[in-house]
Order: C-alpha cells, then structure tokens, then sequence
C-alpha cells in the first residue's frame, strides 16, 4: 500500500499520476480538500493533519509499506505574513505523521518532502552539506521538518530526505511565478485583460525542475535512496526570472508590455539559488524534460483553462 500526503496539491497529484499502474494508493487530503480528478484505484481520505489522533488512526488503518509525505504549506512569501502556519503544517505535522509511523507502521519507507530553502543563501551550487540557514519563516519551517526526519532516521525509521529545489508544471497556483506569467499571457490573448503582463523581481536566478521529472526523483528514492540521507532534487542549473519571461513572451500570439509590480515583491529575495544533483544522480536519476517543454506544457494549460 501507498501513501501520498498532500496528494490535492500540485507535486501530489503529479505524483499520484506517476505511480505505476495498479498500485494500490491511499491518498490524503486536508479536511474539506478535493481532488482536481478522479483516479482510478486511488482511496481518498480526509486526514487533518495537525490531529495526531487522526493522523496515527488513519496510519493504523492504511498499514502502508510506502509513504510520500508531500503536505504542507508551500509559499515562501505568504509565509512572512503568518509564520505559524508553515511552522504548525510543516514541522508539527510532519512530527505526528512520524510517530504515526513509529506506532503503526515501522517498516514502511517514508520520504519525506522538505525544501532547498533551508540553505544558507549562496552564488555556490548547494550541495547536501552546505550550511542550512533558513532565510524565511518557510525555510525554518522545512529545516524543522528535515530534522525530524534525520531524528526519525536515527531513531530506526526507514526515512529518506528529499529536498526540493524550485519546480513547476501544469497545475500550479499562480501565485508562483511561471503559472503567473503563463495566466496572464493566456488572458491577453484571450482578450479578457489589457495586454500588460505584472511581474516581481525578474532578476532572481532559480535552479528550476519539471514537477514530473521531480516525482520521478521521489519514486527513485523510495525505491534506492539511503535511510537518513538527504537528497537535492534539482536541475543543478540557474534560470534567470526575467529570461523564463521572455521565453514565454516569445511563444505569446500577442504584443505583451511588462511591468514590474511592487506587491509581488517578497521581503527578502534570495539572488540566486541552485543545486548540486550528483547525489541523486548517483542513483540514476536526471531530469528528462526540457526548460523549453515545461514553459510550453504550462501555457498550454492556462490556454485551455475554461475559466482563465
């Protein structure tokens, strides 16, 4: 049996379409949460998972032999806004998740999602022994669930770390920059708003992955990571912002002018931030789908949105 947390979520509905054929998956949703579409095979359950009575009752009923821990609360910037929320979600719920798992499901392998935003800010390629210096709320928050995870690791539980660089795809909010742009490039041409494209800061650099080819790297590490160990899920190359834009400017059917819009602008902006992927390379992995294919498969997506 499979668990995916966070299985309503973006990387968690990638992920749900990765699993092979015929798997047998258990997939949580927060209270209230619904999939974007159904899938075959897959039993969906409502699990808050700030109730650690209902997290470790919904463990013990499962009994599953994998899980992806994937919930939790996913944007940096909002994160200066509320603090508590990423810090309750992330570390809180990661914690009862695991000691769920230590209850009621001790041999099961678990790989925990946490992010790369944990490091300390540097023009370096991050390897997985590079200081963590989390410069955000949600960074502190991923860094909390990390350990956790290397405690649980220590503690004898199967538990591999993944730790995310920046990805996007189809499906992902726009609050994130890529779906942004390619939302509003879809409503220009659509006609449905002035042809003016809003951006933040365009100068950020951002190692950046196609969520598929992301999920990939979580099955591979369910399958070969090492228990305890961490491991970057990147592309081990830096995109600037503004040049994604004008990629995707590029494939508009329209004029499009761009300004810059101060309230898309976070508190603090990391000037660049990539990965060193050797480590999951080592297990054979590497990324298959090409900048170019994921700027086209994401503005595919907002163009056939029926409500854009």
């Amino acid at each position: 049996m499979i668990l995916v947390t966070g299985a309503t979520g973006f990387a968690g509905s990638h992920l749900l379409d990765r699993l092979p054929a015929g798997s047998r998956v258990t997939a949580w949703a927060r209270p209230g949460g619904h999939p974007a579409r159904p899938r075959a095979g897959v039993d969906w359950r409502h699990v808050d998972l700030l109730n650690r009575e209902a997290v470790a009752a919904a463990v013990r009923a499962t009994q599953p032999g994998t899980i992806f821990h994937l919930a939790g609360a996913p944007h940096v910037g909002t994160s200066f806004d509320n603090p508590s929320q990423p810090l309750a979600i992330n570390a809180v719920g990661t914690h009862y998740l695991l000691t769920a798992v230590e209850d009621h499901a001790p041999d099961a392998r678990v790989v925990i999602v946490t992010s790369a935003m944990i490091y300390r800010p540097s023009d370096e390629p991050q390897t997985e022994t590079s200081p963590t210096v989390p410069s955000s709320p949600y960074g502190l928050s991923k860094l909390a669930q990390d350990r956790l995870a290397a405690l649980a690791a220590a503690g004898g539980l199967d538990v591999v770390i993944a730790r995310p660089f920046n990805h996007t795809g189809p499906r992902q909010d726009p609050s994130f920059s890529v779906p942004a742009f390619a939302q509003q490039i879809a409503r220009i041409e659509a006609g449905t708003t002035e042809p003016v494209l809003r951006a933040g800061n365009l100068d950020a650099e951002r190692d950046i992955t196609d969520v598929r080819d992301v999920v990939d790297a979580y099955a591979v590490l369910a399958e070969r990571g090492r228990a305890g160990t961490p491991y970057n899920v990147c592309s081990g190359r830096a995109w600037r912002i503004g040049d994604l834009l004008d990629m995707m400017l590029g494939r508009a059917r329209v004029p499009i002018r761009v300004e810059v819009d101060e309230s898309r602008l976070r508190p603090i902006e990391l000037p660049r931030l990539v990965g060193d992927n050797t480590r999951l390379r080592s297990l054979g992995w590497m990324p298959r789908i090409s900048v170019e294919r994921m700027l086209d498969d994401v503005l595919e997506h907002w163009r056939t949105q029926p409500a854009r």
